[in-house]
């Protein structure tokens, strides 16, 4: 019988790396930790408490009024977990979402006009600046974007729809290079 209890990355390893110099590359993040902060406190407060409990390391994603996704590329343990939530008592709640949602990235000159074939976000540097988050739709799949670079975003997908957008992103991104190209 097989163990079900063993973590398996929903899309090990996957990576595209673009055609004819685009540059452009779609990458599944380390299914590190991702927590849902929901609260009256503001981003620095949550920041400081984030270091206290081993956190620093993290990044904070506006995901809707008084809620934060917290991201980071190392597992979270239990105790850290623990600790937050005591420090957050009062003032916020946390629910660990790291095993619900999955990060991909995507980087490269061709970027912007990947996402513009699948969401009506305005990706403009001048409109949406690097940190800028917010949730939409990639095609028919709900999604959180985050502009973590000049050229480069991070989205954040449930984990029973990776598979699906990170098909729907391949067939873009070609898509995208022949325009780009």
């Amino acid at each position: 019988m097989p163990d079900l209890a063993q973590h398996r990355p929903v899309l090990a390893d996957a990576r595209y790396n673009g055609m004819s110099g685009s540059g452009l590359r779609l990458e599944a993040l380390p299914e590190g930790h991702l927590l849902h902060v929901l609260g009256a406190i503001e981003p620095p407060a949550l920041a400081a408490e984030l270091a206290k409990a081993g956190l620093a390391n993290s990044s904070i994603r506006k995901a809707g009024f008084r809620q934060w996704f917290v991201a980071g590329n190392e597992p979270l343990s239990p105790t850290s977990l623990a600790a937050l939530a005591a420090a957050l008592a009062g003032k916020a709640f946390v629910m660990d979402q790291s095993h619900g949602r999955v990060r991909i990235g995507i980087s490269g000159r061709s970027s912007r006009l990947l996402l513009s074939k699948g969401t009506a976000i305005d990706l403009d540097p001048a409109i949406f600046p690097e940190g800028s988050s917010a949730m939409t739709m990639v095609g028919h799949i709900s999604v959180q974007i985050v502009r973590t670079g000049d050229d480069s975003f991070e989205l954040t997908v449930l984990r029973s729809f990776a598979e699906s957008l990170w098909d729907e992103l391949r067939h873009m991104a070609a898509s995208a290079e022949k325009e780009g190209a």
